[in-house]
């Protein structure tokens, strides 16, 4: 059997006050020509389907048009979907009755005393054990085992098993990713891949952008990555993973299908920094015909001009790119026991690192039991949110 593996579509994003909706509909309208012409057997979608748990109306009408189109493109093949930490569970799970008649299941929330509800069979194809995102306290141990031997007991046919999460597994790569560290990404803690259990032959996962397998021996749990960067980070290609199945117990055979941004993100120079006077030449000598998002890399003693962000929305007038951002570095010469940061480089540091930044700066201890609990307000947050 043949699965499309997609995930972290970030619909409704906005980058720097950009409306990207033409981008996001050109990545779903090649959503829907991949359908048909690969006609997969099953369709996964593994969370963070919005860029927040409130999306706008027209942000849901989007996304519920190419529902309806991909059913149309295949219309015997399921799709699944499962929440992840962006998205708001409860939307997934109050429209699960509706969605069933386009072939859809959408799985919200973690329900430990119906596991069952985590099993989908397609007779005679396969078994998909669908685990959306929760936290790692909400998560039972041995949860994901459990299903998987569900499925065992039920599987007398030896049919693949394909099991979803939404999560950050221990040892992948986080290039691309603005807030990570060793332990967590992106607000999620890392799993040791061990807790995700033996007895799937494919373990598609969400969360990572960075398109990637995670090295287990036996080459078969997969990040898809983002269709649609979503940081200028992200530099690395965008795509969907098919995915080749015919047993249990055999290995997946795995391709990419590369998506195209018709805006993408550049950075200017590619690679090093700038002084700012060059930086605006490079901006300034940028093609006028060509579509793109721009970011430059300037390299100060101190501090920016004001009026620098301004000077760059001039230099863009009568051009088709959309200035976006500028990254400033301060030289290494420069002393200081305490980090300054610009507004820009506030906003884009996790809150975690800024309370401890904070913490050095004012010496005061920022222990173990303090980090706890700072992470249980910042996840009480999260869960006020996603719940609205």
């Amino acid at each position: 059997m043949k699965i499309l593996h997609t995930s972290d579509w970030h619909l409704g994003h906005m980058l720097y006050n950009f409306d990207r909706t033409e981008e996001q509909l050109a990545i779903l309208v090649q959503m829907v020509n991949i359908v048909k012409e690969q006609k997969p057997d099953l369709f996964l979608l593994c969370g963070d389907v919005y860029h927040t748990a409130q999306p706008s109306v027209s942000t849901q009408l989007m996304f519920t048009n190419a529902m309806a189109e991909i059913h149309e493109a295949n219309p015997d093949m399921p799709i699944v979907i499962i929440a992840g930490n962006h998205d708001s569970s409860s939307r997934h799970d109050i429209f699960q009755r509706p969605w069933k008649a386009l072939n859809v299941h959408t799985i919200g929330s973690l329900d430990k005393d119906s596991p069952e509800k985590h099993i989908i069979e397609m007779p005679g194809k396969c078994f998909i054990v669908a685990v959306p995102y929760a936290h790692e306290r909400n998560i039972p141990d041995g949860f994901f085992q459990q299903l998987l031997d569900v499925v065992d007991r039920n599987n007398s046919n030896d049919l693949p098993v394909i099991m979803t999460a939404h999560t950050t597994v221990k040892g992948c790569d986080f290039t691309g990713h603005d807030h990570f560290s060793e332990y967590t990404v992106g607000g999620i803690d890392a799993l040791d891949i061990q807790r995700m259990g033996e007895g799937y032959d494919y373990l598609a996962l969400g969360h990572i952008h960075h398109e990637q397998f995670v090295h287990t021996g036996k080459h078969n749990v997969r990040y898809c990555g983002t269709p649609l960067a979503v940081s200028f980070d992200e530099t690395f290609n965008h795509s969907v993973s098919l995915i080749e199945i015919s047993k249990h117990g055999e290995s997946p055979v795995v391709s990419q299908i590369r998506i195209d941004n018709p805006w993408p993100l550049v950075t200017l120079p590619a690679d090093g920094w700038l002084n700012w006077t060059d930086a605006k030449k490079a901006l300034q000598n940028f093609p006028d015909d060509i579509q793109a998002y721009i970011r430059l890399n300037v390299e100060v003693d101190d501090f920016l001009p004001t009026e620098a962000h301004t000077e760059c929305i001039d230099l863009v007038k009568g051009k088709k790119c959309k200035f976006c951002h500028i990254n400033p570095k301060r030289r290494e010469n420069r002393k200081s026991d305490t980090k300054m940061l610009s507004v820009q480089e506030f906003q884009e540091v996790a809150p975690i690192d800024i309370a401890r930044q904070f913490a050095a700066d004012t010496h005061c201890n920022f222990d173990d039991d303090m980090v706890s609990l700072f992470k249980e307000a910042l996840q009480l947050l999260e869960v006020e949110s996603r719940n609205l």
